[in-house]
């Protein structure tokens, strides 16, 4: 396909109504997938078992009665998502036609092509569990690292990919910070969106602290070409309960999540699309 007719389709599928109502549903599973998931942190900050991550999260959805029919309206709704970022990303104009208007473009594009990314993996995880998959993502972590670990130049990819990490933990720091969030968002100045606005702060900024450490992690395995010490948000957590006051900080990301969820619902009713 063309790059003038796949914008075409993409702007035929951003006019369809029912495309976007998807797509804000796929808000509303996001948002329900970090509150469970701040559940679970919670659990595992008071000393409880649980699997501190999206697939753990995932599993539970799966143990409850209709949990698969959940877990594939979860899928659906993210998948749509996924797609109206992609689409948002291939829309994105060069409005100057200078260098600086390229780089806000292309910046744009990385930015909704790697939302993309994320939600339409997520929903594959979920239709997987759907289907009876019961994936371990600390495991895999571990494995993938060691496998990049194994090769030659393994490590600096490692590397790059810790960094990547840590740096999207910083941005998520910083929108929370800078309420950039309210750039993409219609909130109302009410008592209402003024709450949306609070936990939006909250939990942009425990999720940012959540990814930076899973990005540290990643760096220290490549560093020590030890891949035991990679991880995911699980991993995340355990770290956090090895620090003074471990317990404390890891269900203060716990509730951080929750509030990022709920957020995230709650963007389902205000995002601008």
């Amino acid at each position: 396909m063309s790059a003038p007719s796949a914008k075409a389709a993409a702007r035929q599928a951003e006019a369809s109504p029912v495309f976007e109502l998807f797509a804000r549903a796929g808000y509303v599973a996001n948002g329900i997938v970090h509150i469970l998931l701040g559940v679970l942190v919670l659990v595992i900050a008071f000393g409880g078992e649980a699997e501190g991550d999206q697939a753990g999260v995932l599993k539970a959805v799966a143990a409850a009665p209709l949990g698969f029919v959940l877990l594939w309206l979860i899928a659906a709704a993210l998948w749509a998502l996924g797609l109206w970022h992609a689409a948002e990303g291939l829309l994105a104009r060069d409005l100057s036609g200078d260098t600086k208007g390229a780089a806000k473009k292309w910046g744009r594009r990385t930015s909704e092509w790697g939302q993309a990314v994320v939600f339409i993996g997520l929903g594959v995880i979920a239709a997987a569990v759907a289907l009876g998959a019961r994936p371990n993502a600390e495991k895999a972590a571990e494995d993938a690292s060691r496998g990049l670990i194994d090769i030659p130049g393994g490590p600096i990819v490692l590397s790059l990919i810790g960094l990547g990490f840590a740096a999207a933990g910083v941005a998520f720091v910083a929108m929370g910070i800078l309420r950039s969030f309210h750039n993409r968002m219609d909130i109302p100045d009410t008592v209402v969106g003024r709450g949306v606005t609070g936990l939006g702060i909250v939990g942009f900024i425990a999720k940012g602290v959540a990814l930076a450490i899973v990005g540290v992690l990643l760096l220290v395995a490549a560093l020590s070409t030890d891949a035991e010490t990679a991880g995911g948000i699980d991993g995340a957590v355990d770290a956090m309960l090895a620090l003074a006051l471990g317990p404390l900080i890891a269900g203060v990301v716990g509730v951080g999540f929750i509030a990022y969820g709920v957020f995230t619902v709650a963007r389902a009713r205000f995002a601008r699309m």
